[in-house]
């Protein structure tokens, strides 16, 4: 078995082309599924497979790191101040990163540590231009108190730099979404300080932009890899994992004012837009938009029994409908998924993935 490292150097030395080690990645994955054992299904192109863990080695190394890094960051803060105690985090991040990413090839360890990385690098550069503290100096409140959003662009601006870096050494899928949530960050603050009182709907488009250029940018990863066996669908994972929440919380908030105050009509718009996600997500085979729509929908939900006058129950009739309704689309996903692609132009369809094998 090549390692992915080794792959990468190949193509560094000029041994192979990028595309030749995407191949050899990708009958490596055929490879490994063929040699599971007899009991375990095989896995399809519209199954959503996540290497989070590739052993309990990874869970063991897991707790190591958060012990160790959380009392690093303690004692370097005490001693030497907010800032050693950010880059110091950093520092330590890949630093070890050489070892349980690069040389073990830890899946769990690995997207820990590039986190911690990631965030190290974000608030360092935060308490450098504003030499506050990184958990308050939110991206509005920067831009509120005249800093003209530099206080976070800036910083935002780093760690996607930061992230590339990583990414070139040590080939983390989150690593992607690691560096568009960095450059969402710097936009939505850059876009924020041209106002002096920016307002929430104002932030909530700014979201929204992001989320779906996000979306783009997953799709395309997407549509690179239907049958989901290289690196690419791990990239696209994550970045719908970003950009689901990004996409349908502006969405619903100017649906949803006031949770606890949500007028029949509202209920039912966010119901109906909750559907519209979910058939997007039935189509491109992400759970990510049903995930992060599942809350807004119980509250329109209860809202609606609320009305109807089941006052007592409501909390347990909304989770129960709920929850049939995630068991019964899971039960039912892949036929669903065949009559839903059938919808769409072949040239599309054949672009997702699919349990569709030929179409007209």
């Amino acid at each position: 078995m090549i390692s992915d490292a080794t792959l990468a150097q190949a193509v560094r030395d000029g041994l192979i082309t990028a595309a030749q080690a995407e191949g050899l990645d990708a009958l490596e994955a055929r490879a490994s599924a063929a040699s599971r054992s007899a009991w375990a299904s095989p896995p399809t192109p519209d199954d959503e497979s996540l290497r989070f863990v590739s052993g309990f080695g990874d869970v063991f190394v897991a707790i190591g790191l958060a012990l160790f890094f959380g009392a690093a960051g303690f004692l370097l803060e005490r001693f030497f101040g907010p800032l050693a105690m950010w880059l110091g985090i950093a520092a330590s991040a890949w630093l070890l990163a050489e070892f349980f990413t690069r040389r073990r090839r830890m899946a769990l360890p690995s997207i820990i540590l590039l986190v911690i990385f990631a965030g190290a690098m974000f608030f360092a550069g935060i308490h450098v231009l504003t030499g506050g503290d990184p958990f308050t100096s939110t991206i509005i409140g920067v831009a509120q108190e005249g800093q003209g959003g530099e206080g976070v662009w800036l910083p935002g601006l780093a760690t996607a730099g930061a992230a590339a870096l990583h990414y070139w050494r040590f080939r983390v899928p989150i690593t992607i979404a690691a560096g568009a949530a960095a450059l969402s960050a710097a936009f939505i603050a850059f876009g924020s300080s041209f106002w002096p009182q920016p307002s929430r709907w104002l932030v909530s488009a700014l979201v929204l932009v992001c989320g779906v250029a996000i979306f783009a940018l997953a799709m395309r990863f997407d549509s690179a890899d239907p049958e989901r066996v290289t690196r690419r669908t791990d990239i696209a994972f994550w970045l719908h994992l970003l950009a689901a929440p990004m996409i349908v919380h502006p969405v619903i908030s100017y649906l949803v004012t006031d949770a606890s105050g949500i007028e029949t009509s509202g209920a039912i718009a966010v119901l109906a837009v909750f559907f519209v996600f979910s058939f997007v997500a039935v189509a491109i085979d992400r759970r990510a938009m049903l995930v992060s729509g599942l809350v807004y929908a119980g509250v329109a939900l209860g809202s609606l029994l609320r009305h109807t006058g089941i006052t007592d129950l409501t909390l347990p009739a909304t989770l129960l409908a709920l929850g049939i309704f995630v068991l019964l689309l899971s039960a039912g996903w892949r036929p669903l998924r065949r009559a839903v692609l059938l919808l769409f132009p072949s040239p599309l369809a054949r672009r997702l993935p699919s349990p569709l094998r030929n179409f007209p």
